[in-house]
């Protein structure tokens, strides 16, 4: 199966729960296509470069799953209806990394210089 790693970005006006349920949402639509989930990041509430939909800062997300593109396109179909979406983008990886993103990993590092 095809390996995916999908980010999106919420609106900033939900709370980290109402956020951590959309993500949830996607990943049960993933999982009832099909699909495999493997890992959910987290990354937070982060400002935004320029202002999208009237919002300066949302919810960061990365999902990486294995699943067929017909999963991913009822995924993306969904993000793209769903008002709390902001952004999303979906990349076709060959094999997904051990352990945590970039992201995840730099906060680790700023974590343990405090």
């Amino acid at each position: 199966m095809p390996s995916y790693e999908h980010v999106f970005i919420c609106r900033q006006d939900l709370t980290s729960t109402q956020a951590e349920s959309i993500a949830d949402e996607f990943k049960k639509t993933l999982v009832d296509n099909g699909g495999k989930v493997i890992d959910t990041e987290y990354w937070g509430l982060k400002s935004i470069a320029y202002r999208m939909n009237k919002n300066r800062k949302g919810h960061y997300f990365l999902m990486r799953s294995e699943s067929e593109a017909s999963a991913v396109s009822e995924m993306e179909r969904l993000m793209n209806i769903n008002e709390d979406i902001m952004r999303f983008l979906t990349v076709k990886v060959k094999t997904h990394k051990e352990g945590g993103s970039i992201m995840m990993n730099n906060k680790t590092r700023e974590d343990e210089r405090v």
